[in-house]
């Protein structure tokens, strides 16, 4: 027997010396079984397949045995390949468990096929999907396990950025590969997603998979149209790695990751930027990125990471200089530890039920997290690093989860998340955007980023205060200010991005000039443009920045009807009732108390008198009495106050003209056929015929507003119809002779003009409210109505008469004292004529008692 002979008999012998001298006795054990289904084509799969045969190489090693067998199976990219692949595990090699990339709609599939099967495999899923999908369909799928973190998470993740930035339209962009089970769904959660944060998907586009002949012209000609659109934010939400590079190399090629565009890659894209060469990062500068958080600095990961290098390089040995691995490579350890485990736990013959049991009790540290499972679903709080590509790698801008929002970095222990809550990724630190941009690009575009917007504002308006367009002739062009325009340029202050403009003057109308927002002749239009509903079948409107209706403006003409008896007018009724009626108590109080010392006076002729000219009687009778005297005096008073106040009334009254409208309503200008006039280059003139009901021919136009006084002198109109901006202005400028009458029809107010679907009306909106809320708004409208001399005057007077409230001290002292002078006075006479009294008295009762006789 040779030596190489011998070596070979006792080379068993050998290993199982070097088994036992290592603690380890490799023992004979029932081979059990584990499908793997994975895209051997993608960076994700290549890193799943490596991962999953260390954590099984690491598990027989610490339990001595080789009983968990691998069974790799390729399922292409695709969820047909998928599912088959899955039926051939279930079918072929009677596996105990899978796990891959299988959805829960490509399980489904798989178990509908395999019903004679008693005892299904259980199906662990390293895709990322709803978390409430296998919930749904637990009776579908008893033992179906989704290991990998619920995408509605990461949607959530990029629906905060775009809600953090503002952007009110967004475009979906995604890799067709035939998918039966998420395109149509995930654009549904990211729509829903969107709407709660105040923004939409304009457009959504699929481009062909690299699988596909005609993936590199597909790619060419869904990015020109993507390019023809307005919006200029892209999020891309389901693509591999791979055509995500080829992706950005077109847009860079097209001039699409320049200044003004944004894009936003999720998970698929954002956990494998490691694995891409420098040259794809140039065409990928300045895009953002949503990314699984996982810690990077433990023990474990860094022995994990060195001999996954290790591997991965002697696999794959073109990509070694690309091997780091990521969450997807941590995600597929975990879950082949996992159910390594739990098939240690369990007896080779177990059920999948006993199984299912096991891996759901899991409960350790892994490598992408803490690994614990409540409805069959990982139970994890996804949180997500914030990324942006900046030169040859990428930096972390925030980190963001569902409970706290954005914060600064995921070194904060998760006690301390809180303080970080509802901040913002500017507060965070700056962003480098595509080209290069520092500011925040505004999500959209007309034509060339640094292009101004073409705005138009009218040249022809009848009222120049609030848009003014004047030439320059040393500059030889026009220049536009005015009211509109100073509050314009408020508002763009406010915008959380840079609009550059130029102002274009337009001399047709109000009407023209909307319908050139909606042919695209202008970007937009600002002026004193009333918000109406006809209007907005071509255009979209901001929030007013002036409330506004429809009013009438006419002359006043002096009230003469009751100027002879104006003077009555000077008190109410009721001050003049009791004036009156005092005035002959105290009168009749003083004649009885003066009586009393002068029996001489006449009865009736002294009443009559002292009760008329009681104010007059110390000088034509001297009071006898200090009584009366007590009695007279605060009368005196009262009288004093009461006729300075009737004297100052009277006179207010004679010196300010009584004025009232010339026209009473509409009805009497319909009724008579009257002339109006309006501003004939506004929408005013169709509202005058349409809905008050005036004939075309009694309609006067009228350009200017200094012509309005001219009109109304000659004769050619009986009324003027303005909005009420407008009318304010013409008051405050022509305050006399004029005033505003008649119903207001109500109107939506005066605001800018954008096309239809532009995110500027939201933007401006909100801009135009925080300027109002601040008090800029109303104080620009007091600035435009006080540069005039003249204030807004009616005409008519306002005038009220003087009511015996402000006397009521006077009359209740004056009065108070008669009653008691009148009370002292009557004790006396009946005193006095005490004998007089009990006579007729007792002369009364005798002729009584002889009646009765």
């Amino acid at each position: 027997m040779s030596r190489v002979t011998s070596f070979f008999l006792l080379l068993p012998l050998i290993v199982r010396i070097i088994a036992e001298s290592n603690g380890c006795v490799m023992k004979r054990e029932t081979t059990r079984r584990i499908g793997v289904v994975i895209d051997y084509s993608s960076r994700a799969g290549k890193e799943q397949r490596i991962a999953m045969e260390m954590a099984i190489q690491y598990f027989h090693r610490l339990t001595c045995s080789k009983q968990l067998v691998l069974r790799f199976k390729d399922s292409h990219g695709t969820s047909a390949q998928a599912a088959s692949s899955a039926l051939e595990l279930i079918g072929s090699e009677k596996v105990q468990a899978m796990i891959g990339t299988i959805r829960p709609q490509e399980a489904i599939l798989a178990s509908e096929i395999q019903k004679a099967t008693r005892d299904l495999p259980i199906i662990i899923s390293l895709t990322s999907s709803p978390a409430t999908a296998a919930t749904s369909l637990r009776n579908q799928l008893p033992f179906f396990v989704q290991m990998a973190n619920d995408i509605n998470v990461n949607i959530q993740c990029i629906a905060a950025i775009v809600k953090n930035f503002r952007w009110r339209k967004v475009t979906v962009i995604y890799e067709d590969n035939n998918d039966f089970s998420t395109d149509s769904g995930l654009i549904s959660l990211l729509s829903d997603s969107l709407r709660v944060v105040g923004s939409e998907i304009e457009h959504h586009l699929a481009f062909p998979p690299l699988s596909s002949l005609s993936y590199q012209n597909g790619t060419i000609e869904g990015l020109k149209k993507l390019r023809s659109k307005s919006n200029t934010v892209f999020i891309v939400v389901k693509s591999s790695i791979q055509f995500a590079v080829l992706l950005f190399e077109k847009a860079k090629q097209m001039a699409m990751m320049e200044k003004g565009y944004v894009w936003i890659v999720t998970d698929e894209i954002a956990s494998l930027l490691d694995s891409v060469d420098f040259s794809a990062l140039y065409n990928m500068q300045g895009i953002l990125g949503c990314r699984t958080n996982f810690i990077d600095s433990s023990k474990s990961f860094r022995r994990f990471k060195t001999k996954f290098r290790k591997n991965y390089g002697m696999r794959y040995a073109e990509e070694e200089e690309y091997s780091n691995p990521s969450i997807f490579a941590l995600q597929a350890y975990d879950a082949a530890w996992s159910i390594a485990q739990g098939m240690k736990k369990s007896q080779a013959n177990a059920t999948s039920r006993e199984l299912f049991k096991q891996l759901l009790s899991s409960n350790f540290e892994g490598l992408s997290g803490r690994i614990r499972f409540e409805n069959a679903s990982l139970l994890q709080h996804g949180t997500f690093q914030i990324i942006n590509v900046v030169g040859k790698s990428y930096r972390e801008i925030a980190v963001w989860s569902p409970e706290f929002g954005f914060r600064e970095n995921s070194d904060i222990h998760e006690g301390e998340n809180s303080r970080f809550g509802n901040r913002s990724m500017k507060e965070l630190g700056p962003i480098y955007w595509p080209g290069g941009l520092q500011t925040v690009p505004k999500g959209w575009t007309s034509g060339a980023e640094d292009k101004p917007m073409k705005i138009g504002v009218p040249a022809r308006g009848a009222f120049n205060q609030f848009v003014r367009v004047n030439y320059d002739q040393d500059k030889n062009g026009s220049y536009v200010t005015g009211f509109s325009i100073e509050v314009f340029e408020a508002v763009v202050k406010r915008l959380p991005y840079h609009l550059p403009y130029m102002f274009v003057p337009f001399y047709g109308s109000y009407d023209d000039m909307v319908e050139e927002v909606y042919s695209k002749e202008f970007d937009a239009a600002v002026g004193d443009t009333e918000i109406l509903a006809y209007r907005y079948q071509y255009a979209e409107f901001s929030q007013p920045y002036v409330e506004s209706g429809l009013s009438m403006v006419v002359t006043v003409k002096p009230d003469n009807s009751k100027e002879r008896w104006i003077f009555m007018e000077t008190f109410t009724r009721k001050m003049w009732l009791i004036t009156v009626a005092l005035h002959i108590f105290i009168g009749l109080v003083i004649w009885l108390i003066e009586r009393e010392e002068n029996p001489d006076l006449k009865r009736f002729g002294a009443v009559l008198w002292f009760s008329i000219t009681v104010i007059f009687f110390a000088q034509r009778e001297p009071l006898r009495s200090s009584l009366s005297r007590f009695v007279l005096a605060p009368w005196l008073f009262a009288i004093l106050i009461i006729s300075a106040s009737f004297t100052a009334s009277l006179t207010s009254m004679l010196t300010m003209s009584r004025l009232q409208p010339s026209v009473s309503d509409i009805k009497s200008l319909l009724r008579t056929n009257a002339h109006v006039g309006c501003n004939g280059n506004s929408f005013i003139v169709r509202y005058l015929i349409t809905v008050v009901g005036f004939k075309p021919e009694n309609i006067k136009k009228i350009d200017s507003i200094d012509d309005y006084p001219d009109a109304f002198r000659n004769g050619d109109i009986q009324a003027a119809f303005f909005v009420v901006p407008h009318a304010k202005s013409f008051l405050a400028k022509y305050c006399k002779g004029y005033t505003m009458t008649g119903p207001t029809f109500k109107l939506g107010g005066f605001g800018f003009v954008f096309p239809k679907g532009s995110p500027l009306a939201f933007d401006f909106s909100q801009a135009i409210l925080k300027a109002t809320e601040n008090g800029e708004m109303p104080q620009l409208e007091e600035y435009l109505l006080s540069s005039y001399n003249c204030s807004s005057f009616t005409g008519i007077s306002d005038s009220s008469s003087l009511g015996p409230r402000p006397f009521a001290g006077l009359f209740f002292i004056s009065g108070g004292i008669s009653a008691f002078a009148f009370l002292v006075t009557a004790v006396r006479v009946v005193r006095r004529h005490d004998d007089f009294i009990m006579a007729k008295l007792n002369g009364i009762r005798r002729r009584g008692i002889y009646i009765s006789h």
